[in-house]
């Protein structure tokens, strides 16, 4: 890769790139000082001013996800730089960001992760036929056919790929289609809040930077949504460099990529990236620097405008008449002959989907509320109810619980609209619209949370309770409808904007745009800084459409075919004492309604520190992937001799998985553990194993073979106990059970009984293991040991053990045997009962044994245990 780098970008085009990526910002750092002074004043009028909005009916948390962990897994990574897949421990924090590490076991010990990505300008992809269609359309040069190879190979059926139209491209899959679903909806989540990564709360530098950004793309004659307006401030500055890099590094660089498609999209990736990041590395150093700067003028212009408000305003009122008289009769017939005809049909276009949304999020809501409540009831009342509540508390962060609200998104079409208004797609408005969503969820549960807080004071018995938490919902219930109504209806109002304000701008440009600075000496040089004629005009065209599209909202209010509340209907502070509960500590259910007491706080506190609490419970019991690593080599190596070659590290599986390997384990601990007396004169003569069965040669039905003509030649009755025999012991094929011929003991501790991988379970009767085992080192885990048996010298007693079972070599035995499926063998005959079951007609035991001379049954002294 690095020398694909260099010999694409070598110096001279480096240095090409830093001047561009420097026009770029110098130009753009010029309307951000502009506009900053124009926000910081706009923020100071309103701070004075306060011509808030309506009153929000509920409570709002201001970090919902405080010591939170969304999902925590494992995932199968495409590494380019080896061309293999390698699982993958992955995070997703509460802030979204998606963090990968090597194994479980460098997370617990807080080894750096391998990869942190900010996800916002992603693309989630689940196929690979999307993948090659994007991939194309981006690279330069004639498209290849669509027959052609594409640049990887997926082990599964359930891809998951990140693609960005800029930088590097992430390439992930899973074992079933389940898993894909689950971690597609994370993973939109993670895209979908990282692209608003403008926090709103910045009442100054958010306004001043996104009102900079539309005015510098204005600038260049682009006007409408932009797409790539997401992320952080610096990714939105590196999009907007890269908006105008790609096309010139295309005409440069696109002829000089050789070899088949595969390869030159693989080349382009990379050249893209490099591109990118040296862009954004540059950027973010000279907007930090612009900040800076802004932050250090603020107090200054601050305390002018508080000085010389009312100079300011009067000063801006005498502008913004000379504008309008001079830009309204052009405005109005615009809006009059181009949007009006269009704000009903794009108001329907955004209402259904957007209501169907929010009536899903109040349904989800009631639905788990209700559950919980016949939860309280069928079962154990208050014991259980901080664990409901603790789940219930962060339903809006659940990504698979709230898809179905946000799926409802995806029936937003614009497409008859986007070409005549230059809306690029439908995208920006789906995200706010679920955001909101997930907003509102969030301020129902937290409202709920609290309101029933309050009420569990009272001491309440079952059905109180009960009573308590119906009459709770009905109430946040009535509170929701409203705000989601007034949330709506704002939505509403910004979108048919966002749309048709940049349409009106750019059909005025050619007659107003060129007489505009002529108005810059209405302005005093004193206030020049908070005052801007671009703006005054902007702000001109706005209130010419405005009219018509709060009367559009009103009309569609009084129709209640939506479930929207008149602008008449206003609740204010309805509910005061709710708000003065809000502003208390937040509630911790799992800490104080925990049915099992603390006897070690400190302890339990750096446990829980350290362990993953996941908001997304892992229930459906996936292939562990310890086995399904595994698989997948195992199928590579059959589909694709000799190719990209994959290879899965050892990873394990989340706590509480029913698949975790010490699971498996521990069932088959209890299944196979006996304690067998060892006698001390034995010793291991061969290396111990790491928790494999070693398969012995020879199969059962040969010996069953062996022993039928033994039994014939002593008599009918042998042959038919023998028959008997035979007939309960299906246990043979088991792989879990050794076959076992003579050989010396192995000594095995009774603590320590032999330990079976995933992989030995997945094996087949009589088959060996060959694939690949992870060391202890590797897992992290202590796994328990099992000797190889090895053959002895003939003639010489064996005694074995490697099935918790006790044989000498003259058919009697001296200790009590144990086998958990029931079996006592000796050195050649082994007799197996898998039913677990001793016949025993005539007083004689079931297990018989047999010495190497012939058969001696011996009836009296040897008994089977169970």
């Amino acid at each position: 890769m690095g020398d694909v780098i260099s010999t694409h970008l070598d110096e001279s085009r480096r240095h090409y790139i830093s001047e561009k990526t420097g026009k770029v910002l110098g130009e753009f750092c010029q309307f951000y000082e502009e506009q900053y002074g124009v926000a910081l004043f706009n923020s100071v009028r309103y701070e004075i001013e306060g011509n808030g909005g309506p009153q929000s009916q509920l409570l709002h948390r201001k970090v919902p996800l405080e010591d939170r962990v969304i999902i925590s897994g494992n995932l199968f990574q495409y590494v380019e730089e080896n061309k293999k897949w390698r699982n993958r421990f992955s995070v997703v924090p509460h802030n979204y960001g998606l963090v990968l590490y090597e194994n479980k076991l460098a997370y617990d010990r807080g080894i750096q992760p391998r990869i942190v990505l900010n996800s916002a300008g992603y693309k989630i992809l689940t196929s690979l036929d999307q993948y090659l269609e994007l991939v194309n359309s981006s690279l330069p040069g004639t498209a290849p056919k669509s027959g052609n190879a594409p640049i990887l190979k997926c082990p599964t059926q359930f891809p998951l790929i990140l693609w960005h139209p800029y930088s590097r491209h992430y390439y992930f899959c899973v074992m079933t289609g389940k898993e894909q679903d689950k971690w597609r909806a994370v993973f939109q989540d993670c895209v979908r809040h990282c692209n608003n990564g403008i926090p709103e709360d910045s009442k100054v530098e958010a306004p001043a930077f996104t009102d900079a950004v539309r005015m510098y793309r204005q600038s260049k004659e682009q006007y409408g949504t932009w797409d790539m307006l997401c992320g952080n401030e610096v990714q939105v500055l590196s999009n907007l460099v890269m908006e105008e890099l790609v096309p010139e590094l295309k005409t440069m660089i696109g002829p000089k990529l050789k070899g088949k498609a595969q390869e030159r999209q693989r080349v382009w990736i990379q050249i893209s990236d490099a591109v990118y990041r040296l862009a954004y590395d540059q950027i973010k150093a000279h907007y930090d620097a612009v900040v800076t700067k802004c932050e250090l003028e603020r107090p200054r212009m601050e305390s002018t405008i508080r000085t010389d408000m009312d100079q300011i305003i009067t000063s801006k009122e005498h502008l913004a008449s000379k504008i309008r008289a001079f830009v309204l009769p052009k405005a109005e017939i615009c809006v009059r002959n181009h949007v009006q005809p269009y704000i009903p049909s794009i108001l329907e276009a955004l209402m259904i989907p957007t209501s169907q949304g929010f009536a899903e999020v109040r349904e989800v809501f009631f639905k788990e509320v209700t559950d919980m409540n016949m939860n309280v009831i069928n079962e154990s009342g208050m014991e259980k109810l901080g664990e409901y509540m603790e789940k219930l508390s962060q339903l809006a962060f659940h990504p698979v619980k709230m898809q179905s609200c946000y799926e409802k998104m995806d029936q937003l079409k614009l497409e008859g609209l986007q070409q005549r208004f230059d809306v690029s797609s439908a995208s920006v408005f789906k995200q706010r619209a679920q955001i909101l969503m997930r907003q509102q969820m969030d301020d129902a549960v937290h409202t709920f949370g609290t309101l029933l807080h309050q009420e569990l004071a009272k001491m309440l018995g079952k059905e109180e309770l009960c009573k308590s938490i119906q009459r709770i919902l009905e109430r946040v219930l009535k509170k929701y409808d409203y705000d989601s109504s007034t949330v709506r209806k704002k939505f509403f109002r910004e979108a048919l904007l966002q749309i048709t304000i940049p349409f009106l701008l750019k059909k005025l440009a050619p007659t107003c745009k060129a007489e505009l600075p002529k108005f810059q000496e209405l302005i005093f040089e004193d206030f020049d800084s908070f005052i801007l004629v671009e703006n005054t005009y902007e702000e001109v065209v706005l209130q010419s459409v405005m009219k018509d599209i709060m009367q559009a909202v009103k009309e569609a209010a009084v129709q209640r075919k939506h479930n929207l509340y008149r602008d008449s209907m206003v609740m204010h502070n309805s509910d005061p004492n709710l708000h003065l509960l809000g502003e208390g500590l937040p509630i911790d259910w799992g800490e104080e309604f925990s049915s099992q007491p603390d006897s070690d706080p400190s302890a339990e506190k750096r446990r829980r520190a350290r362990q993953v609490v996941s908001v997304l419970h892992d229930d459906e019991g996936a292939l562990p992937y310890e086995a399904g690593a595994e698989v997948l080599m195992h199928q590579v190596s059959q589909e694709e001799p000799g190719s990209e070659e994959l290879e899965a590290c050892p990873a394990l599986v989340s706590p509480g998985s029913p698949d975790s390997v010490q699971g498996i384990r521990g069932m088959l601990v209890k299944e196979f553990s006996v304690e067998t007396p060892v006698p001390a004169r034995e010793e291991a003569k061969e290396p111990l194993t790491n928790g494999t069965i070693v398969q012995q040669s020879g199969s059962s039905e040969e010996r069953r073979v062996e022993r039928a003509a033994q039994k014939a030649e002593e008599g009918p009755g042998s042959l038919e106990h023998s028959a008997q025999h035979d007939a309960g012991s299906p246990g043979l094929a088991n792989p879990g059970v050794e076959e076992q011929e003579a050989k010396p003991a192995v000594p095995a501790a009774p603590a320590q009984p032999p330990a079976l991988t995933a992989a030995s379970l997945l094996a087949e009767g009589g088959a060996e293991v060959n694939r690949h085992k992870p060391n202890d080192k590797e897992t992290g885990e202590k796994v328990s040991t099992q000797a190889h048996a090895e053959k002895v010298e003939p003639g010489q007693p064996a005694t074995g053990t490697s099935a918790g079972t006790t044989r000498n070599s003259t058919g009697t035995s001296e200790g009590t045997t144990e086998n958990s499926e029931g079996t006592t063998e000796n050195s050649e005959g082994t007799t197996e009962n898998s039913e677990g079951t001793t016949e025993n007609s005539t007083g004689t035991s079931a297990g018989t044994t047999e010495n190497s001379e012939g058969t001696t049954e011996n009836s009296e002294g040897v008994q089977t245990q169970f």
